[in-house]
C-alpha cells in the first residue's frame, strides 16, 4: 500500500489483555495451576461443572486483581459480582464461563507509554478455558483431528479491557510491553506469552482522518507475542484499508493470525454481549469488598516500573539503559542490590546489560540461576575503578564468575590479572613494539592516525590485556608524534 492512500486514514486500536493470575491452585476450585503437567491431570468435578458441586471463590484472586487495578489506576468499586457468560467450545466443560459482566472488579484507570496516556475501562475475573491441541502433519490447517486437554480450565484470569485510544501498532507494543512489565513487578502474572499466561485480544478499525465516527473493527484473537502483535495489526490495517478503498464493506468479525502465512483469517462472526446470554452466577453472591480491605492491599505495592525508570535516570543513567533494565525485572532487583553497595552505577549497568544480559539470553537462564552475587560485581566494580584491573580484564572474568561464583579479587590474584601501571614497565614495552614496526611507524607519521589502535593493540597483546590504557596511549603518542 503506498505511504499516500495509508495517510488517508487513522487507525484505532483497542486491546484487551488476558492474564493468568499466579495463583497456586484455579480460581474456584482446589486443582493445581502449574504449566506443563500431563494433560488432563489437574482437574475435578468443581472444574468439569459436574451435578452438585459448588465453586467456591479463591481469595488470592481477589487480591491479585486488586493490587492490578491499583496499579493501573484504577477504581475498586466497594461491591462486584460474577456472572454466566453461555457458549459453547470443545474445552469448555461446564458449556459456560464465570466471569464478570456489569460488575467488574476494576473499573476505569490509565497507564502511560511514551508520553501518552491510554485509558482502560475495566478488568474483572474470569476462569479460563482449557486447550485444543490439534494434530495432524500441518498443525490447525492439516490436522485430522483434536484433542482437548483441560489442565488449563479454571485457571484464573485478569481480563484488562483498553480504551480505544492507540493510534499504531507500535503504541499497542509498547502498552502490551508495559502492562506485562506491571504485571510482573507486582507479581500477579509471570507475562509468559509463549506459555499462554498472558495473551491478547486486538480490537482494530479504520476511519477517515477527521470522521467522528470509528470504522467497523475486527478482532484478532490469542496474539501470544509483541512481534505477531504488531506484525497482526500492520495486515488488518491494510486489509480494512483496501476493503473501504474498494468500495466493500468491513465486517465485524472475530479473525485468527496465522504467524507463518503473516495473515489474519475470518474464524466467526463477532459476537456482541447479548449473544452470550449473560446472567448472574446463581453459585456465588456478590463479593463486598471494603475500604480496609483496598488499603491493606495498597500497602503492599512494590516499586511500580515507571517510578523505577525515573529512580534509575536520577542516578545517571541513560533513558534506554534505564527502560533495558527494568524490562527484566529480576535483573532489576538485583542492580537495586549492587546500588546499595555503592557501587559506581554505570560500571554496574554496563555490565549487567552486557555481558552478563548476553551470558543470560545464551544460556537461557535468569540471574538467580546463575552464581554471580551483587557482593562480587560490587567488587569487580570497585577493581576496576581502583585501577586494579581493566575493563577489558573485567569483562573477561565476570563469566568465570557467573559459572562458578567465585569473588573476583580471587581470580585477579590466582590468574595474575593486576593491571599494570607502571609507566616505566610500559614505557619498554612500547618502545619495543614501535621499533619492531618501523611501516606502520612511517605511516603513521604521514597521517593515518587510525593505526594508533594497532600499536595499543600489540601493547595489549605483550601485557596480555594488563597494561594501563590510558598510559598505554599516552606513551605511544609521545613515542610517535
Amino acid at each position: 500500500m503506498d505511504t499516500v492512500t495509508r495517510e488517508k486514514y487513522e487507525v484505532v486500536i483497542g486491546l484487551e489483555v488476558h492474564a493468568q493470575l499466579k495463583t497456586k491452585s484455579k480460581i474456584f476450585a482446589p486443582d493445581s495451576t502449574e504449566f506443563g503437567n500431563e494433560q488432563n491431570t489437574q482437574i475435578s468435578p468443581i472444574t468439569l461443572g459436574m451435578p452438585g458441586v459448588l465453586p467456591v471463590l479463591n481469595k488470592s484472586v481477589v487480591d491479585m486483581a486488586i493490587l492490578t487495578g491499583l496499579a493501573l489506576n484504577c477504581k475498586i468499586p466497594n461491591r462486584c459480582k460474577f456472572d454466566r457468560k453461555q457458549y459453547f467450545y470443545p474445552d469448555l466443560p461446564k458449556g459456560y464461563q464465570i466471569s464478570q459482566y456489569d460488575e467488574p472488579i476494576c473499573i476505569g484507570g490509565c497507564l502511560d507509554i511514551k508520553g501518552k496516556r491510554i485509558g482502560i475501562t475495566r478488568a474483572h475475573l474470569e476462569e479460563d478455558a482449557g486447550k485444543l491441541v490439534h494434530a495432524g502433519a500441518d498443525g490447525i490447517a492439516g490436522s485430522n483431528y483434536s484433542l482437548v486437554d483441560l489442565n488449563r480450565a479454571g485457571t484464573p484470569l485478569l481480563e484488562i479491557v483498553s480504551e480505544p485510544d492507540m493510534r499504531s501498532s507500535d503504541e499497542a507494543k509498547a502498552y502490551m510491553e508495559e502492562l506485562r512489565n506491571i504485571l510482573r513487578y507486582i507479581g500477579v502474572c509471570d507475562g509468559n506469552l509463549e506459555e499462554g499466561s498472558m495473551r491478547c485480544d486486538a480490537n482494530i478499525s479504520v476511519m477517515l482522518k477527521g470522521s467522528k465516527e470509528f470504522g467497523t473493527r475486527a478482532e484478532i484473537k490469542n496474539v501470544n507475542s509483541f512481534k505477531a502483535l504488531q506484525r497482526a495489526i500492520e495486515y488488518e490495517i491494510e486489509r480494512q484499508i483496501d476493503l473501504v478503498e474498494e468500495g466493500e464493506r468491513v465486517v465485524q468479525e472475530t479473525r485468527l493470525w496465522d504467524d507463518n502465512l503473516g495473515e489474519t483469517r475470518s474464524m466467526r462472526g463477532k459476537e456482541d454481549a447479548h449473544d452470550y446470554r449473560y446472567f448472574p452466577e446463581p453459585d456465588l453472591m456478590p463479593l463486598e469488598i471494603s475500604q480496609e480491605w483496598v488499603e491493606r492491599i495498597k500497602e503492599t505495592m512494590p516499586e511500580l516500573p515507571k517510578a523505577k525508570r525515573e529512580r534509575y535516570m536520577s542516578l545517571g543513567l541513560s533513558e534506554y539503559d534505564a527502560t533495558v533494565i527494568v524490562e527484566q525485572p529480576e535483573l532489576a532487583f538485583f542492580f537495586d542490590e549492587v546500588i546499595k553497595l555503592d557501587a559506581n552505577v554505570k560500571t554496574s549497568i554496563n555490565f549487567l546489560t552486557g555481558e552478563v544480559a548476553a551470558y543470560l539470553k545464551e544460556e537461557k537462564l535468569s540471574i538467580g540461576e546463575t552464581k554471580l552475587t551483587p557482593e562480587n560485581l560490587v567488587e569487580l566494580v570497585n577493581l576496576i575503578e581502583k585501577g586494579t584491573i581493566s575493563n577489558n580484564i573485567g569483562k573477561q572474568i565476570i563469566f568465570t564468575m557467573l559459572k562458578e561464583g567465585t569473588s573476583a579479587a580471587s581470580i585477579v590474584e590466582k590468574q595474575g590479572l593486576r593491571q599494570i601501571s607502571d609507566e616505566g614497565a610500559i614505557k619498554e614495552i612500547v618502545q619495543e613494539v614501535v621499533n619492531s614496526n618501523p611501516e606502520q611507524v612511517a605511516s603513521y607519521k604521514a597521517g593515518k592516525v587510525q593505526l594508533l589502535g594497532f600499536f595499543v593493540g600489540q601493547v595489549m597483546k605483550e601485557t596480555k590485556g594488563r597494561a594501563n590504557p590510558k598510559t598505554v596511549n599516552e606513551l605511544l603518542k609521545e613515542f610517535l608524534d
